[in-house]
Formats: C-alpha cells, structure tokens, sequence
C-alpha cells in the first residue's frame, strides 16, 4: 500500500464517518467501528517509521487525510488528528521505548496530554510519575500516553520540562468529557498514582526543540527532522479547516434546495447570502493553501537536510493559528445565512461545526494573539525563545 492508497481508503470512509457523527456525539468519544475503519485504511500509519510497518510519509498526505476525516465528522477529524500525530513522536524516543509500543503489535494507539500538570521525581534509572492530566482527545481507544511534566532540582526549582510516555497498565482513564464542541473526540482525563517511568521513556524539550533526538539514529526518514511544534498544529488546525469545508459544502445543498428568505426569494437567490457564502469559501481556501505551502517548505529543508530556520518554525505558526481563525470566521458566516434553523437543540452539520471549531478555539496551540506575537518578535530580529518554535 502506498500512501495515496491511505488517503483514497479514507475518503472513502467519509459516508459512513458523517453518518456516525451523532452516535460519536451521544458516546462522548470516537465509535470503536470508525477507529478501526481508520485503522484497516492505514491512517494511523501515515507517521509511523517504515521500522515498524509504517509509511513514514510526506506531511501533506496526512493533512490531507485529516481534512477529508475531518469534513466527514468534526470529533472524529480532531482525534484521529491528535492519535494520528502520536508516532512522530514516538519515532523520536529511545529506540527501546520503541520497540516496547510496537514491537509487539505495530497498530498500537498513543494519546496524549502535554501540560506539564504532574507532579514528577527524579529517581535511579528513571521518574515517578503522579497527577491528573486533562484533555486527551482518543485516549480511551490508546495504550500509552505521552504525558508532560517539570523536573524540579534539590532546591524546588524547575530545570527542566519532558514528557513521559506512560503504559495504559499504569494509568486510569476518567471520563470527564462532557462539552458543548467536539463532543465525540473523547478528551478524558489520565490519571497516574506514583508510576515509575525509565530514562528511555522521556525526552525532554530542549532536544525536540533541536531537532535532536535519541530516535532520529534509527529512523532517518526526513519526516522526523521536521519540528514538533509545526507538525502538530498543523494536525489540529488542518481537522478545524476541514470542519468548515464540511460545513460550507453542507449549506450550499441546504441552500440550494430549500431554505427561503423573508421575501420569498431562495436563499440562493439572495446576493448578501452569496457575498457570505464566498467570503466563507475564500477563507477557507486561504487557510489550506497557507498551511500547504508551509508544510511543503518544511519538508523541502527537512528533505534536503538543511536546518529548518527559525522564520519558517515562526510562519508555521503564524499560518496554523491564523488558518483555525479563518475557519471559525467561515463557519460564523454561515450561521448568519442559515437563519433560526441551526439554532434549534438537534442533529444539524452547520451547528455541529460551529460548535466544534468554537471548543477547538480553545486549544492552547490555537491561541491566534500568542502565535502573530511570535511571529512579529521574530520578524523585527528580536531574540524568540518559546517552546512552541
């Protein structure tokens, strides 16, 4: 299987995802019939080493394969996103905490919660691992957990930030989730109660920052040269743009074929409906082709072995930040066309994703102020040290 087999299997899955995506709403987490479906299509592949049966692939077909998930069913696009991304990240570790995810059975599923909200100790060999960890989109279809946490030296001070790759043996799943958006996405809390965690099983910032990891000697593939920063925004922020593509095509049918307005006239027929309708499009075709172009920049240097510079890491930002506000722009355009229908309690595409991409807004990552203010440091030549670069 290549990787444009993965992304045809997929969008051929997007029938049988949008049907399910009251059902996702309903369980609070993605349907185990649609994990799995994503799983036989190779999906969750698409970043994994060829070491280990992955595809290793270019970015962009991923993207790809998380907008056309995404525009199918908004939960189901943010955490296939998120579990999608998870063997990147993976691929950087000790090849040993490799081999202990997949060695065994190379279709395991990783979450994640990388606020540093734990409480971590320093030991022989290792860590020991406490504390509640929020907003783990898939984790209760995952069996690790990549969680974050500060190291503190003899003095109580922080020294250090990592994250800690946890078995599922070793923390419990509370289900908390319960939101008004991306109410199938599953981002329950992990809990960990005194886990010991091996040197192997950590990396701290500084080296994924760099671009220096212990599992770049096994897994030369250029995809893991690329930053962690970029890679995974770009999966929440592609899920978020495909969601308003979803929507947008969802309400030029409605429009076409049914709704009216006060004179009578057809929706479609209304030129300040059709001004909205095209300022929608417009922003989201301005979100994709500025991520498509980033993403292939990035992989052009990583691919070439060049260092990736820090004005390319900036504008990753920028665009990835800037693209979730245009698709939430998109998608409030529409609202203000689609009249009192949306607004009523039911099954309705155009209020899902409304609801979903103002929930996504929310995500630390699409703070759009804090990522424009990295940029413009950057780009005025002042000296930018932030973890998210």
């Amino acid at each position: 299987m290549r990787d444009e087999d993965v992304l045809t299997a997929v969008r051929a899955l997007a029938p049988a995802l949008r049907a399910r995506a009251p059902h996702a709403e309903e369980l609070r987490r993605l349907p185990d019939a649609s994990v799995e479906e994503l799983a036989d299509a190779g999906f969750f592949r698409l970043l994994q080493p060829r070491a280990y049966g992955g595809f290793a692939a270019d970015p962009a077909v991923f993207y790809a394969a998380v907008h056309e998930i995404a525009k199918a069913c908004g939960s189901t696009g943010w955490a296939a996103s998120v579990l999608g991304v998870h063997p990147w990240y993976v691929a950087q570790l000790d090849p040993r905490a490799q081999e202990e995810v997949w060695g065994a059975d190379g279709s395991t599923l990783i979450c994640s919660s990388h606020a540093p909200t734990g409480e971590v100790a320093a030991v022989d060999g290792g860590y020991r691992l406490s504390g509640r960890w929020h907003f783990s989109s898939g984790c209760d279809h995952a069996r690790w957990a990549l969680l974050g946490g500060v190291v503190d030296d003899a003095d109580g001070r922080p020294v250090d930030m990592r994250t800690f790759l946890v078995p599922r043996s070793a923390y419990r799943v509370d289900d908390v989730w319960d939101t008004v958006g991306l109410r199938g996405s599953g981002g329950n809390d992990i809990v960990v109660e005194d886990a010991f965690v091996p040197a192997h099983r950590t990396l701290g910032y500084g080296p994924v920052t760099q671009l220096r990891c212990p599992g770049q000697e096994t897994n030369p593939e250029p995809l893991y040269r690329l930053p962690y920063a970029a890679l995974f925004t770009t999966a929440i922020s592609t899920a978020m743009v495909g969601i308003a593509e979803g929507a947008h095509e969802d309400q030029l049918g409605s429009a076409r074929a049914r709704l009216r307005t006060a004179p009578g006239r057809r929706a479609a027929e209304d030129p300040f409906a059709q001004v909205r309708v095209a300022r929608a499009a417009g922003e989201i075709d301005a979100a994709r082709l500025q991520l498509a172009r980033t993403t292939a920049d990035l992989y052009a240097a990583a691919r070439d072995g060049a260092e990736i510079p820090k004005e390319l890491r900036a504008r990753a930002r920028r665009d990835q930040a800037l693209a979730t506000e245009r698709a939430i722009t998109a998608v409030d355009l529409l609202m203000e066309n689609a009249g009192r229908g949306p607004l009523r309690v039911g099954d309705d595409v155009l209020q899902r994703a409304w609801r979903d991409l103002h929930t996504g807004r929310g995500q630390a990552a699409n703070d759009v102020e804090r990522a424009l203010v990295l940029y413009a440091q950057d780009a005025l030549g002042m000296d930018v040290h932030d973890p998210m670069l």
